[in-house]
């Protein structure tokens, strides 16, 4: 007589799962925030808008993922980072357009659930959450047998913030005159590393484990390093000094994201070596006989956050950042527009 099969005989595990919610029900608690509603576990996450402090409320949301950073983790078998990492890519890009992060939802996909493994990326989602003041308020938990590699999984993001229509930072009100500030970013961040890889593992032939003398730690340590999360920094800026433009430095470079928000009436000036480049982005550029260019397109290198702010206000934006404990420099300035096609000149 045949055996009834199970759907655990096809690889997908319900109890696993549900054991994982309950340990996902006390990393959302700790995230929790004025206007969440209900519980982890339910079809869909509830939330009330208090628009009280709102003339004009406006919604903004973002999704992202982490990309091939993911494969750093599979090989060192280390978890707890990459949820961060996720969190920052969403509010990072909302935090630009003046908005405060009010909630955030998640995706996680495994070919075989691994409930250790799901704890620690949950818990540093909610690590997150934490740093940049947002609830974690759902999510989906999925076992998708012979979708993946042994041991690896795939991981998206989704957050959902607000901003008064009237403080929408959009760049509309940048002018020539105004100074940039660039926030230093905590390493490479999420971006770049299919080239990282290259550089290190196929080039190099370098182990994770390995110490690397110019960054002080391992390998594996620095290529792991959680994205700076910059929207309660941007949060304390917005309060009391004018900030009239800012822009997430991801996928790229400087160049890129700048051109996002610039006026097509203006141009950029960057003096090079303005700021501090971490040992990481010369080790690369070195080891992967990369141009110059290039690194700019490909890496923030250095700079994970710029301002742009009026002139006569530069030096104060630098010592607020300063007082918060970050490190901040005056990268360049906003000139009349020369070149329509070239509108970033580095000097």
């Amino acid at each position: 007589m045949v055996k009834p099969l199970s759907y655990a005989d096809a690889g997908v595990d319900i109890d696993k799962a549900n054991t994982l919610v309950e340990a996902i029900k006390g990393i959302a608690k700790k995230t929790r925030r004025s206007g969440v509603m209900g519980e982890i576990g339910g079809f869909g996450g509830l939330f009330s808008l208090n628009v009280a402090n709102y003339d004009s409320p406006v919604l903004v949301s973002s999704t992202d993922g982490v990309g091939t950073k993911l494969k750093i983790a599979f090989m060192m078998a280390k978890h707890d980072t990459v949820g961060i990492d996720l969190v920052a890519m969403c509010v990072n890009d909302i935090s630009v357009q003046g908005a405060k992060p009010l909630f955030f939802l998640d995706y996680l996909s495994m070919g075989k659930l691994q409930p250790e493994v799901a704890a620690q990326i949950i818990t540093g989602i909610g690590q997150g959450c934490e740093q940049a003041k947002c609830a974690l308020i759902g999510g989906e938990t999925a076992e998708m047998p012979g979708f993946y590699p042994k041991g690896e999984y795939d991981l998206a993001g989704f957050v959902v913030g607000i901003v008064d229509n009237a403080k929408i930072l959009d760049g509309s009100e940048i002018r020539v005159g105004h100074k940039l500030i660039g926030m230093a970013s905590n390493g490479l961040h999420s971006n770049g590393y299919s080239l990282v890889r290259k550089i290190c593992f196929d080039i190099l032939k370098l182990k994770c484990d390995e110490y690397i003398a110019e960054f002080g730690h391992t390998l594996g340590e620095e290529l792991l390093k959680p994205t700076k999360i910059y929207s309660e920094i941007i949060q304390q800026l917005l309060k009391d000094l004018p900030i009239h433009g800012l822009a997430h430095i991801t996928g790229g470079g400087i160049e890129d994201n700048l051109k996002r928000i610039i006026p097509r009436a203006c141009e950029v000036e960057i003096t090079r070596e303005s700021w501090d480049i971490p040992p990481v982005f010369h080790f690369l550029q070195e080891a992967g006989n990369i141009e110059e260019a290039e690194m700019l397109r490909i890496f923030n290198n250095g700079i994970g956050m710029i301002a742009v702010v009026p002139g006569t206000a530069s030096q104060d934006v630098l010592e607020r950042l300063t007082a918060m404990n970050e490190k901040a420099y005056l990268i360049g300035e906003i000139v009349e527009c020369r070149s329509p096609t070239n509108r970033i000149r580095w000097i």
